[in-house]
């Protein structure tokens, strides 16, 4: 008849690697049916109780207590088994333990060994995670964190702590790095390029670098960030920093961003961020439904290999950027901020006001795509507006503005004395049935508008749409030379005006600043392009891994501190500061 021995042993902390190795070692002995090895959890237990090796004695252990419980064939040979775990312990840590000459008890002994480590590795159980990676932090220390069943609130105060110091926290729950070439927790062997990723997805991470490796380009760093950082509480802190890191290191060409499907406002406010980024983009958020497919610097993708084919194709591109703009933001008073556009063609103002819709979150005009935002007169502007002065409202009894621009003159001198204007656009329509030289009376108004701003002591930016042909009778490159001698900003495009002026405007506006409500210290970029060494506290596989990466690597011989007694460690942490 079987028999079931048990052993509890208080205080006693292993990895789960070790605690897996030993199980499947006593598993492995011939007289023994089945074995368990698990700290006395209650998620443990009820594994134990499924497999039917739960026994009195063990339903009172703790959760820092380690369950040791052997089914044999009887009694003594379930005793014999229990007395061979010692030996099975230290034969698996001679063969296959980390070869240091000692390990440290302590983070702070292991930062003395190895004062260079700029990362720290944590994997041990969630409960004791926060506290560990508080201590890394202390130290100085960016942390990689693998534990999970860390709680939110934990997450959020750690990464406001590391974003006071420009430190990194990716995770908790974050599997995967590569930095510099060096692989964190799981991670392949992907070549290095030019091309960085940000992830709040670990196998989204793998599943993109892995494929940007066999479509023959590499990674210069991928930062894992957890996958509850794209959360409306988190709000993409590790993201944003991680982001922001990247646009600054020289050898990142093209970024990838990568997440489960966040929360709609941090997605938001991610997209808004990445824009302000100097460097392209490409987002996959997995699952998230959007309709853009590419807006500024930003690429769009909906699969892991469409998110890699087009970073591929950003970094084999030799204009990897969008085009520079001097935007003359200095010149601007901080009281400038809103954009008046003065539309004689209709549709032109319509488009606009779609385009803008990426930009700015409210836009008034007389013909609105919302109707909440319709202007209560429209002869007076309300914040960013966009007025189509060929509405009926303005025709009666008056020739089309494309044929008379009285009535633009008037508001363009009205809207450039308006001490919050920073910016006008107006659309220039050539061709036949138009006025037969636009700029023989706007040119002389532009002129006088911004020569009126400039002795209040204000920039105004003005920035004008021909639409038309070299074949027109107005003949086109006259009249953009006019504009441009008159100091304003000449585009082709509607589409193109719109989306610059979205940008200005944007800027001016510190949107980003606005919805980044969290502020960070900029990460030291060193941390990812200097000698990478890191302080392990946890698995001894991943000290194992950068070992054999050829990489600085040291190992805490880590157990809760006072017994993992909750009080005593809040106290001890204190006492620390």
């Amino acid at each position: 008849m079987s028999s079931i021995k048990t052993e509890i042993r208080s205080g006693a902390y292993y990895d789960s690697v070790i605690l897996m190795q030993l199980q499947r070692s006593l598993a492995d002995l011939p007289t023994v049916i089945d074995a368990g090895v698990v700290m006395g959890t209650e998620a443990n237990k009820d594994l134990l109780e499924q497999s039917g090796l739960l026994v009195d004695e063990i339903k009172g252990a703790n959760a820092d207590d380690l369950v040791i419980v052997v089914k044999a064939e009887n009694e003594k040979k379930a005793q014999k088994a229990l007395e061979q775990v010692d030996d099975l312990v230290a034969a698996r840590r001679s063969r296959d333990a980390v070869d240091q000459e000692f390990l440290p008890k302590s983070q702070e002994s292991a930062a003395k060994t190895l004062p260079d480590a700029k990362w720290t590795l944590i994997s041990v159980p969630g409960r004791y995670a926060a506290g560990v990676s508080r201590e890394a932090l202390r130290l100085g220390t960016h942390v990689f964190l693998y534990s999970d069943n860390v709680s939110l609130e934990e997450e959020i105060a750690l990464k406001k702590k590391g974003a006071e110091k420009g430190l990194l926290v990716m995770g908790p729950d974050c599997g995967t790095a590569i930095i510099n070439g060096i692989g964190l927790g799981f991670a392949n062997q992907v070549r290095k390029g030019s091309i960085g990723m940000v992830a709040a997805s670990g196998t989204g991470l793998q599943q993109v670098s892995v494929r940007i490796h066999q479509l023959g380009r590499g990674l210069t760093h991928a930062l894992g960030t957890g996958g509850r950082d794209l959360t409306s509480q988190v709000g993409g802190l590790t993201a944003r920093m991680s982001l922001e890191l990247l646009d600054r290191d020289p050898e990142t060409k093209v970024i990838v961003l990568v997440s489960k499907p966040p929360d709609p406002e941090a997605a938001d406010g991610m997209i808004n961020f990445a824009r302000g980024l100097s460097k392209p983009v490409v987002i996959n958020f997995i699952g998230y439904a959007s309709t853009l497919q590419q807006i500024d610097n930003l690429y769009f993708t909906t699969t892991f290999d469409d998110t890699a084919a087009a970073a591929v194709k950003l970094a084999d591109d030799s204009k990897l950027t969008q085009e520079e703009e001097d935007l003359h933001l200095d010149q601007f008073n901080s009281g400038q901020k809103y954009l008046r556009g003065l539309f004689s063609g209709g549709t032109l103002a319509y488009e606009a006001l779609l385009i803008l819709d990426y930009y700015l979150p409210t836009v008034y005009s007389n013909v609105p795509i919302n109707k909440e935002y319709r202007l209560k007169n429209s002869l007076v502007s309300q914040g960013h507006t966009i007025v189509d002065l060929g509405e009926d409202e303005f025709t009666v009894g008056r020739l089309h503005p494309m044929m008379d621009h009285e009535l633009r003159i008037r508001r363009l001198e009205a809207e450039s004395e308006d001490p919050e204007t920073a910016l006008i656009l107006l659309d220039i329509v050539l061709g036949y049935g138009s006025h037969p030289d636009p700029a023989a009376e706007l040119v002389p108004a532009i002129k006088t508008a911004r020569s009126k701003a400039k002795k209040a002591g204000r920039y105004l930016e003005v920035v004008t749409v021909i639409s038309g042909t070299d074949a027109d009778p107005q003949d086109m490159k006259s009249q953009e030379e006019q504009f441009l001698g008159a100091g304003a900003r000449v585009f082709h495009s509607n589409d193109a005006a719109a989306r610059f002026v979205g940008r200005l405007v944007r800027t001016l506006e510190g949107k980003e600043a606005q919805e980044n409500s969290e502020s960070f210290k900029p990460v030291d970029l060193e941390s990812l392009t200097g000698e990478f060494s890191a302080i392990n506290v946890g698995l001894e596989s991943f000290t194992e891994s950068l070992l054999a990466q050829n990489v600085e690597a040291v190992q805490v011989d880590w157990k809760p501190a006072a017994g993992g007694d909750p009080d005593l460690m809040a106290l001890l942490e204190k006492m620390k500061g």
